[in-house]
């Protein structure tokens, strides 16, 4: 299966009986293992977990390589819906600025992009070298 497909599928498995939007996002890691993950919901906002940070946490539950190599995030959207401002500081924690990003839609609308596009001027271990 591709990134994508991967991504469709597990959008399916997403929890959003409040908004109804589901979103699937798939990562590949360097060890070339795909993980998966869906947003899931919660009564209490903002207590719901986003695919991206579902799909990093399984990286990270698997127990391999935790280095990203690429991601794909996927929703029915008018337009390719991007991570918000939390995922991506988390896919930066884990990728590197050059790390691929597709963002699409079901319907097959794709905007490529990468991890440093998506959040310039990013906080990283670089800036607590003094402590």
């Amino acid at each position: 299966m591709s990134l994508r497909d991967d991504a469709m599928k597990v959008r399916e498995n997403a929890y959003a009986p409040y908004s109804k939007f589901k979103v699937g996002a798939a990562v590949r890691a360097t060890d070339d293992i795909v993980h998966q993950g869906c947003n899931v919901e919660n009564i209490a906002y903002p207590e719901g977990t986003c695919a991206e940070a579902g799909a990093i946490a399984a990286m990270c539950a698997a127990g391999g390589s935790r280095d990203i190599a690429e991601v794909y995030v996927i929703a029915d959207s008018p337009t390719p819906v991007p991570p918000c401002g939390g995922c991506r500081q988390k896919l930066a924690e884990f990728g590197k600025a050059d790390t691929p990003v597709t963002l699409a839609t079901v319907d097959g609308a794709e905007f490529k992009t990468t991890i440093g596009d998506l959040l310039p001027g990013m906080f990283d271990a670089s800036h607590m070298v003094r402590t």
